[in-house]
């Protein structure tokens, strides 16, 4: 998945099938598990003190959060590969490797997409991370400036960056 600045989601066929299938859950079957969970737990009695109840309420508010998600994130999603940086800039949907403090010996290759395309065979970065939106716009060669956890600052240098092909 990428997202590019005019804020439509880029996701391949497999990402977008997955996340339609999961809106598809949440919104059919999972849905009627959780309102069975909270109509059970509303038979044991006080509210107050039932803990299943609570739990219930507590998963159904999460679950429908990730129903608007999803949602939106669909609405807003194209399939296909996103447009390639003209100026060929670091921008979302592209594998960057940086070295840390200019050192060549000290690099790290991410993935700068959202969780949702979050892939096992390479770290993924978000665009909206410290690390992420400091890299984005940035070219191969260029210096790149990100804040630390601790307010400082820390220095990366742009090795490589090139279309994610996973």
């Amino acid at each position: 998945m990428t997202q590019t600045s005019d804020n439509v989601t880029w996701l391949t066929q497999e990402a977008y099938n997955q996340l339609k299938a999961e809106l598809e859950y949440l919104s059919g079957p999972a849905r009627t598990e959780i309102a069975g969970k909270i109509a059970a737990a509303r038979e044991e009695g006080d509210l107050r003190e039932n803990g299943g109840y609570h739990a219930a309420k507590e998963e159904q508010g999460k679950q429908e959060l990730r129903v608007r998600q999803l949602t939106q994130l669909l609405e807003n999603a194209k399939v296909g590969e996103a447009p390639a940086s003209a100026d060929g800039a670091v921008a979302p949907g592209m594998v960057v490797t940086i070295a840390f403090d200019g050192d060549e010996d000290d690099t790290l290759s991410f993935l700068l997409a959202s969780r949702e395309y979050a892939s096992s065979d390479i770290e993924t970065y978000s665009p909206q991370s410290p690390l992420g939106s400091g890299v984005i716009g940035h070219k191969v060669g260029e210096d790149a400036e990100y804040e630390l956890p601790n307010g400082k600052k820390a220095s990366v240098k742009i090795i490589k960056a090139e279309p994610y092909n996973g």
